[in-house]
């Protein structure tokens, strides 16, 4: 099959903004894209993707340019015209659109590079392709592909390596502190979204407890129930201390709400425990002194946003092999489907030389007269042999690799020598007679 069948049409965060995007949501109906999309002529496979920074259409075309634009017209029906559409959307084609496909699985292609979720959720597009049964040989297996693309982009580069939010950043720098975080116990001051992404990195490394402290105590209990943590009131932060080994500040306080005269007797009651400090609001919420306390370790802001920078900068290098990988893919599945587009040819050659094989096995046979089994069973071995030898070279002939437009043009060569499209030949089939 030739790739370029395979197209990719949507929009992202790159090419449209946030307001074009959220027109595009698909959120009402779930099964709506695949009943739309189903009916549309030439759309022989497809999947669907809807993120809050990107609408994709995977599909699979012999009409192209028809059934890309009926598809365009689903995406954005009722919401602009055609040509408003087209200052947004993009078409990738053939290779260009299995090199997008593996960028976006890997997390090359998001607001922020190498990040896992997008893999998730192109998971969740696939099955419901799947289930919806618009999926085919083709997607099959480019779906699967990208998925273990991005696996391997992932294992043999640091692409997901290097924390590249706040809240992550801070997380990390807390486990070069203890280490692991297992048996460690988590006080979150605030409950606005910074804390929650926190306790969420917090919780996936599997600390010990998470405890939530906020002026609104309402907000500090549901926050908690979310991590199966408890709450305690605000004003009960400082005794608190006694019993945790991480304290992540992030209130929208408008003076600072911990001071080191308030934390140097704790010291005292934790045995002098290494205590980790981290203020991600702004204006700050911990007294910057708190630093001058022994085991006391406070970073702020302006210290997590240069290891995100650092990180950044190592992810953009990352992103330079998993480049690299994204071409060699792209290269293998490409000659994967040049192998599906030689097979009908080379099941139609074996199938037209067996053909003339058993006929003219059967008149030899019967001028023979009465032959032994033994005698029987050597001419057949005889035209089997013949057939095999002459088979090996237009078949090798067909496999050799190179461009697409060589290979179409050696498959049309042994199609015409072999008159496989009678209706194509100039020369008359000696069967017909």
């Amino acid at each position: 099959m030739s790739v370029d069948r395979i197209y990719i049409l949507g929009v992202n965060h790159k090419t449209a903004p946030v307001e074009i995007r959220e027109r595009l949501a698909f959120t009402g109906d779930p099964g709506l894209p695949y009943r739309e999309l189903k009916v549309i002529p030439g759309c022989e496979e497809f999947c669907f993707l809807s993120t809050c920074n990107r609408v994709e259409v995977i599909f699979v075309s012999s009409q192209g340019g028809k059934t890309e634009r009926r598809i365009r017209e689903f995406l954005f029906a009722g919401r602009m015209s055609y040509q408003e559409a087209g200052k947004y959307v993009y078409l990738h084609q053939g290779e260009a659109a299995l090199s997008h496909m593996f960028r976006v699985g890997a997390g090359l292609d998001s607001m922020v590079m190498g990040e896992p979720q997008i893999l998730g959720q192109l998971k969740d597009a696939y099955r419901n392709a799947t289930e919806q049964k618009c999926t085919g040989l083709v997607l099959n297996r480019l779906m699967h592909k990208a998925f273990s693309v991005a696996k391997r982009i992932r294992t043999e580069t640091g692409i997901g390596s290097s924390a590249v939010s706040i809240s992550y950043a801070a997380v990390e720098l807390a486990k070069k502190i203890f280490g692991n975080l297992k048996h460690r116990k988590v006080l979150l001051v605030g409950a606005g979204e910074m804390a929650e992404l926190a306790a969420q990195h917090l919780a996936s490394q599997g600390v010990d407890e998470v405890i939530v402290a906020n002026r609104t105590f309402a907000r500090a209990v549901k926050m908690a129930r979310s991590f199966n943590g408890s709450a305690v009131a605000f004003d009960e932060l400082v005794e608190e201390l006694a019993r945790v080994d991480i304290l992540i500040s992030s209130t929208g306080a408008p003076g600072l709400i911990l001071m080191k005269d308030q934390v140097k007797p704790m010291m005292r009651k934790r045995r002098n425990s290494p205590l980790f400090l981290i203020d991600i609001a702004v204006p700050r919420d911990l007294d910057p002194r708190l630093n001058d306390l022994d085991n006391v370790y406070l970073y702020g802001i302006d210290d997590l946003q240069n290891v995100v920078e650092i990180n950044r900068s190592e992810r953009d290098r990352e992103a330079v092999r998993a480049e690299r990988i994204v071409t060699e893919e792209t290269l293998k599945f490409t000659l994967w489907l040049g192998s599906i587009e030689i097979n009908p040819t080379i099941i139609d050659l074996r199938a037209k030389v067996e053909k003339l094989r058993d006929a003219e096995l059967a008149k030899t046979m019967a001028n023979l007269g009465n032959l032994s089994d033994r005698q029987r069973k050597a001419v057949e071995v005889l035209a089997n042999s013949l057939v095999n030898k002459m088979l090996h070279h237009p078949i090798q002939y067909l496999k050799q690799e190179g461009p697409v437009a060589d290979k179409r043009t050696r498959i049309d060569t042994v199609r015409m020598l072999f008159g496989l499209d009678p209706d194509r030949s100039s020369h008359r089939d000696p069967d017909s007679k």
